[in-house]
This record gives C-alpha cells, structure tokens and sequence, in this order.
C-alpha cells in the first residue's frame, strides 16, 4: 500500500461523508435558519424551540434518504472490499 493508495482512500471516505451527511446537514441548517428568522420577527427568544422542528425533519430526510445512504454505504464498502487482493 503506497501513499497514493492511502490518500485516495481517505478522500473517497471523506466524499463519501459528505455525500451522505451532506442532506440532513442542508436540511437542519434550513429549518434552524427558518425558525431563526421566526423567533427574531416574533421576538420570542426560547431556545428550545428549535430542537423539535430539527428532529422532526432530520427525522423525515433520513427516512426519505435512507436508500441513497445506503446505496453510497453499499458502493464504497465494495470498493473498498474489491481493493483487499490488490493491496
């Protein structure tokens, strides 16, 4: 294993991170944002009140992404289970 094995390796696991924490990041942020907005034209300052709406929509974008999530889990394990003789 050489050092162009190794760092092709480490950016496709970092690609792959991102790819699959990639939506529920997006998703969070917007709705945080969204509720941000909320709280300072409304001028009500709980902190709570961003965890729920968070949850919930982290919640429904796994389950819509699950088979994405997966299907990119799925890939990179097989590449990574193909390189084993080569190395």
């Amino acid at each position: 294993m050489n050092d162009v094995v190794v760092v092709n390796l480490v950016r496709e696991a970092f690609y792959y991170v991102l790819i699959i924490s990639g939506p529920l990041l997006l998703a969070s942020l917007v709705v945080g944002l969204l509720i941000s907005v909320f709280q300072a034209a409304t001028s009500i300052s709980e902190q709570t009140l961003t965890f729920v709406p968070k949850i919930i929509t982290v919640f429904l974008v796994t389950v819509l992404m699950f088979p994405f999530m997966i299907s990119s889990m799925k890939t990179f394990t097989i590449e990574i289970i193909n390189m084993i003789p080569n190395l």
